[in-house]
Formats: structure tokens, C-alpha cells, sequence
């Protein structure tokens, strides 16, 4: 059976779906843009429908566009792969993480993925959990790291590592001078991360079932500006201990004791099913001693 579609062809496809624009997407490719417009009506051509449909200036994917999409990710991916494996032995590297994975976690080890690789190109996607998992499924990125469970249809989800989390006060805080019920942790003013956020998940997760409900008083999108804001008295939270270690080390910060069992959850790795683990993945995932 003679193909009818070419890799170039599927690139450009990719392109203009990330851009939408296939001016932007031919600067991106180093094409003129009839050279990319002529490509997409190649493609176009060739299977017979058409991919996008025109919105003012820009072009999104019609529901033919949606179906294909993912699919010529993959395609182009394996043929990176494939390139990469009879090439220089370069490393190319396009991550997910959830926010606390990222700032926390990773910076290390991608040091030492470079230290191995010194060429190895990285593009790191750092959103909350849900946000990842969309990309993982959209194969935006080759793999995702993430705090929260996932149970999307079309991704494979392992266990990665094993991480503590604490609830915790500012050292001069009422909760912290004195012995602590589960009832007056639950009545305190709560900050937490926002909905669809991994840590905002797993707090409720492990804590729901020992305080009933929170009270909350703020949502936050970033564990940061939670730590410092609870540093200031604003309130008391529940984050990894690797995100507060530093406050906890000077004393700002302590962690309140409600009589509460260890509070563990599970970091997770997730990959699309139709993609298999490559090279970059394990070169990444073996430096986690």
C-alpha cells in the first residue's frame, strides 16, 4: 500500500494546531508560508477531509483535527526517537510536572541528566496535576510527573516516589502555643492549593477522614506564597515537607501535632499508552537515588 502523507506533512499539521496560525507555525519550521499552506493542503488533500476550521485569524481544530492530532504526535515522535538512535547519542527530553515536582524535585535531577547527557535538550511543562495529565494525553510531553492519582482512560500511571506532608503553622500562631484537637485543626482558617492542583487532592485525600471538613479560607495557586502566607499568620496548611524544610529549619514554621497517623501519599508517572518509555525517560528516571 503506497502512503499518501508524508512526516513534513504531519509537522506542519502539528504546528499549525499549536500556533494556529500557519504563518507562525512555517517561522517556527524555517518555511515560507506557502510551503506550510501548501503542505496542510497536502495532507488535507490526502485523507480526504479538512483539519481546522477558521476563527477570525486563527485556526482550530475541527473535530477531524482533534482525531488526528495526537496521532501525528506519536508518529513524529517515533521518527525523533528513531532519528535519535542512529544520530550523536543526543538526549531529547519533553516533561510534565506538577508544581511541587518541578521547583522541588526535578532541578536536581535534571543536573545530573546533563552531567550524563551534556547535550540533552529539555523542555520542562510545569501546571498542576490536571493540566499535566491533559498534556500527557494530548502528547504534549513524552511523560508527566504528578502528585495526584490519575485515572485517565488512555495513560498508564506507575508509582514514582513516596512523599511526607505536614500540617504546619507559624511558629507564633494560637494552634501552636497549645494541645491540639482534630476539632480545632478542622475549625482553623485554611489555606490550600486550588482545585485540580495533585497537593490539593491528597490533603483532602489523607486528612478528610480524620477532620470531617476544612475551613477554608483562601485557595492558592502556588505552594510558595502558601508557605510564606502561613508564615505570616494568615492561616495553617498541609504541603510536603520538602516544600516547607527551609522555614521548618528556621524555626518560622512548625508542624502541628493533632494526634494524626503519618501522612504519606504517592508520586506518580504517568505516559500515554500508545507511547512506550524511551531513552530520555529512563536516562531521567534512573537519578532517583
Amino acid at each position: 500500500m503506497t502512503l499518501k502523507l508524508s512526516l513534513r506533512e504531519l509537522e506542519v499539521f502539528a504546528a499549525i494546531a499549536g500556533c494556529e496560525s500557519v504563518t507562525r507555525a512555517a517561522s517556527m519550521l524555517a518555511l515560507s508560508q506557502s510551503a506550510a499552506s501548501q503542505a496542510l493542503a497536502q495532507l488535507e488533500s490526502a485523507l480526504d477531509v479538512t483539519l481546522f476550521d477558521r476563527v477570525g485569524r486563527r485556526l482550530q481544530l475541527n473535530e477531524q483535527g482533534r482525531t488526528l492530532l495526537p496521532r501525528a504526535r506519536a508518529l513524529l515522535d517515533d521518527a525523533l526517537a528513531l532519528q535519535d538512535l542512529f544520530g550523536d547519542g543526543a538526549l531529547s527530553l519533553r516533561l510534565g510536572a506538577s508544581t511541587t515536582i518541578a521547583n522541588y524535585l526535578l532541578p536536581q535531577r535534571l543536573a545530573a541528566l546533563r552531567a550524563d547527557w551534556p547535550q540533552c535538550k529539555v523542555a520542562l511543562t510545569v501546571a498542576n496535576t490536571r493540566d499535566i495529565v491533559a498534556a500527557v494525553a494530548a502528547l504534549q510531553v513524552d511523560f508527566g510527573l504528578i502528585e495526584g492519582q490519575c485515572h485517565h482512560p488512555e495513560l498508564i500511571a506507575t508509582p514514582w516516589q513516596r512523599d511526607e506532608l505536614l500540617v504546619f503553622a507559624a511558629a507564633n500562631h494560637a494552634l501552636a502555643q497549645q494541645p491540639l484537637s482534630r476539632a480545632a485543626l478542622a475549625a482553623a482558617p485554611w489555606l490550600l492549593r486550588e482545585p485540580g492542583s495533585g497537593t490539593r487532592e491528597e490533603v483532602e485525600r489523607v486528612l478528610l477522614p480524620h477532620l470531617g471538613s476544612f475551613r477554608v479560607e483562601m485557595e492558592l495557586g502556588d505552594s510558595e506564597v502558601i508557605k510564606r502566607a502561613v508564615a505570616a499568620g494568615l492561616g495553617i496548611s498541609c504541603l510536603s515537607r520538602r516544600v516547607i524544610a527551609e522555614l521548618l529549619d528556621s524555626g518560622a514554621l512548625v508542624a502541628l501535632d493533632a494526634g494524626l497517623p503519618p501522612l504519606q501519599r504517592t508520586l506518580w508517572c504517568v505516559r500515554h499508552r500508545d507511547k512506550p518509555p524511551g531513552r530520555s525517560m529512563q536516562a531521567l528516571l534512573q537519578h532517583d537515588g
